[in-house]
C-alpha cells in the first residue's frame, strides 16, 4: 500500500486500541458491571433506552455504588425511548449523586415528541475503556430465565478511542456552548502499551444532522464502493434508501459478494413486512438473504473484505441516516475483522435459513403481497416526512 493510500484509508483513526466483539446478553452485562465496578474516576452512559426491570436496576445499583465511592456518573437516555423510567427511580439516581438527565427533542409536549433521538448505546470509564453497540439497558437484551437476549452485539475497546468517546459524552452531556470548551478527558493524558499484534486502528463515526455529521453513512458508502471481493451485513432494519440501493448495485456489477442477515422474528412488525417487500429487489440482483430464526435480531455490524468493519447503533435506513444521533466505531485490523466474520458465518449456518426464490413465493399470496408493499410504502411516507424536514434544517 502506497504512503498517500495508507494516509486516506487510515484518516481519522487512532492506532493504539485494544479491541473485541462483545455478544449481547449475560455477557455484555457481565462486562458492562465489571467495567462500572472498576472505575475510578468517570463514568459516562448513554442509551437510546434505559428500563427500570430487573436489568436496569442492577445497572444502577451498580452506578449509584460507584457514586457513593466518589466516582463521577453521568447518566444520559433518550427523551422518548426511556420514559419507561419511573420518576421515584430517577430520584433514586439523583440522590445518590449520579448527573442524570434525559436528551430533550426539539418540540415536546404531553401529546407528542418531535425532533431528534439519541440513540446511542454508549458507556466509557476513566477514559480508558469503552463499549459501543447497539445493547440496551432492559430485560430483552439481557439473559433472563426462560428468556434469552435479542441478538445484538458491542465492541469493547481499551485504548485511545475510549479518550476520544469520553469527549464526545461530555460534550453531548454539556451542549452548546459548553461543548466549545476543553473537556476533562482531553486535559489528561494517557498512554497505552499494548503488544504490536494486539493493536487496531479505530475510529468514531457520527451521524447527526444538527452537527452536520453523516460519518456513519460515508463508512457504508465507502464499503459498497470501494470493496474488492465480499461484504456481509447484519442488520436489525435493513431498509436502504434509493441512495444506498444505487450504491449497493454499483458493487455487485462490480463483482462483489454481498450477504444481509435480516431479522426473520422481528419487534417492529410493520418494519419486517416493509423488507419482505424488498426481498424482490435483492434477489434479483444477486444479494444473498439470510433470516435470523432464534430470537429478535437487533445488531448492526457490517464486514468488508475480511479486512475492515463498522459496528453501533446505526441502522441501513433513513431514519438512521437522516434523523436520529447514531454513533459507530470503524475498527480496521484483518485478523479481527476475519473473526468477526466467522462468528457471523456461524450466525448465518447454524441459526438462520437462506431465503430462496422457492422459499419467498411459498406462502405468499395476493393479500401478503399487498401488505407488504402497503407497509413499505408507509414506512416510506414515515421517512419521507423525516428526512424532508431535516434535510430542509440542514
Amino acid at each position: 500500500m502506497s504512503a498517500g493510500k495508507r494516509k486516506n484509508v487510515y484518516y481519522g483513526y487512532t492506532q493504539h486500541n485494544k479491541v473485541k466483539l462483545v455478544r449481547g446478553g449475560k455477557t455484555y452485562f457481565d462486562l458492562l458491571l465489571q467495567m462500572i465496578h472498576k472505575a475510578k474516576d468517570t463514568i459516562h452512559l448513554q442509551v437510546y433506552i434505559f428500563d427500570d426491570d430487573e436489568t436496569g436496576k442492577e445497572i444502577a445499583e451498580a452506578l449509584i455504588a460507584a457514586a457513593s465511592r466518589n466516582v463521577k456518573v453521568y447518566l444520559l437516555v433518550d427523551g422518548y425511548a426511556s420514559q419507561v423510567m419511573s420518576k421515584s427511580f430517577i430520584r433514586r439516581l439523583q440522590h445518590a449523586g449520579i448527573h442524570f438527565r434525559f436528551f430533550e427533542p426539539l418540540f415536546k409536549s404531553r401529546y407528542f415528541y418531535f425532533g431528534r433521538r439519541l440513540h446511542h448505546k454508549l458507556v466509557v470509564a476513566d477514559a480508558r475503556v469503552a463499549m459501543v453497540g447497539g445493547i440496551n439497558i432492559t430485560n430483552r437484551y439481557n439473559d433472563m430465565p426462560g428468556q434469552p437476549a435479542w441478538l445484538d452485539f458491542a465492541l469493547y475497546a481499551e485504548g485511545e478511542i475510549a479518550r476520544e468517546l469520553c469527549v464526545l459524552c461530555r460534550k453531548t452531556w454539556s451542549g452548546f456552548p459548553a461543548a466549545m470548551k476543553v473537556t476533562p478527558c482531553e486535559k489528561e493524558q494517557i498512554s497505552f502499551n499494548f503488544k504490536p499484534e494486539e493493536n487496531s486502528w479505530v475510529r468514531m463515526r457520527r451521524n447527526d444532522w444538527v452537527r452536520k455529521k453523516y460519518e456513519v453513512s460515508r463508512s457504508y458508502e465507502d464499503m459498497f464502493r470501494n470493496a474488492a471481493s465480499h461484504i456481509t451485513i447484519l442488520s436489525s432494519y435493513f431498509l436502504p434508501g434509493s441512495v444506498f440501493r444505487r450504491t449497493i448495485l454499483k458493487a455487485v456489477k462490480r463483482g462483489v459478494r454481498i450477504k444481509i442477515i435480516a431479522a426473520g422474528l422481528s419487534d417492529v412488525k410493520l418494519a419486517k413486512y416493509g423488507e419482505r417487500y424488498l426481498y424482490d429487489w435483492l434477489m434479483k440482483n444477486g444479494i444473498e438473504i439470510y433470516e435470523y430464526q432464534k430470537n429478535i435480531l437487533h445488531g448492526k455490524i457490517a464486514v468488508c473484505d475480511s479486512e475492515w468493519l463498522t459496528i453501533g447503533s446505526y441502522n441501513v435506513n433513513n431514519i438512521s441516516a437522516y434523523a436520529s444521533i447514531e454513533l459507530n466505531l470503524d475498527v480496521r485490523n484483518p485478523g479481527f475483522a476475519a473473526s468477526v466474520e466467522k462468528k457471523l458465518e456461524e450466525i448465518i449456518t447454524k441459526e438462520c435459513i437462506y431465503i430462496t426464490e422457492e422459499r419467498l413465493r411459498s406462502g405468499r399470496n395476493i393479500f401478503k403481497r399487498f401488505i407488504q408493499w402497503a407497509s413499505y410504502e408507509i414506512i416510506c411516507i414515515i421517512f419521507y416526512l423525516f428526512t424532508f424536514y431535516f434535510k430542509q434544517h440542514k
